[in-house]
């Protein structure tokens, strides 16, 4: 065996070195995500387990309500962009952690629909009480494959500083 150490990262450590820290944030900076597709089976499942209303389980039974047709839960819809958003979307270190925001639905999400998010940074603050980060208020519109805005979600973001390097 060989007394010699391997340099080779894996895809999780490059990925993590990418990460951006509140420093390496700008007003103005925008993030696209990769994208989803949403089919009837994962609305109703997921309609069945947290959001059981007619118009998100049955196709025949929301034909006759305010949604003419089979729609997503909106939380559907925010669960898919917070995924997109961790996955691919906004490379913050530390994670997407949410500290406040409001959010909207100005149209349905339907089965075969294609989403993905795009972002855009709005403010940055550092704290003064907490000098290992701040708050990045961020507006992400999640659209469909027509472009149509199905969501959106201005949120407050906890971004940490870049750590500081220690010495040996």
């Amino acid at each position: 065996m060989s007394g010699s150490t391997s340099m080779t990262m894996t895809n999780a450590e490059a990925d993590l070195d990418k990460r951006l820290y509140l420093e390496d944030l700008q007003v103005g900076q925008r993030f696209v995500s990769s994208s989803h597709a949403l089919d009837e089976a994962q609305i109703t499942s997921f309609a069945a387990a947290f959001d059981p209303q007619p118009f998100h389980l049955d196709t025949g039974g929301a034909r006759r309500t305010f949604f003419g047709g089979l729609a997503a839960s909106g939380w559907h819809t925010a669960a898919i962009t917070m995924r997109l958003n961790v996955e691919s979307g906004l490379p913050l270190a530390g994670g997407v952690i949410g500290a406040g925001g409001e959010i909207a639905w100005p149209r349905p999400t339907r089965p075969g629909d294609v989403l993905h998010v795009e972002s855009e940074i709005l403010e940055i603050a550092p704290s003064r009480s907490r000098p290992d980060r701040g708050i990045a208020t961020v507006r992400s519109e999640t659209l469909n494959q027509r472009n149509e805005v199905v969501q959106v979600l201005t949120a407050r973001l906890i971004v940490f500083r870049r750590p500081s390097p220690t010495t040996s």
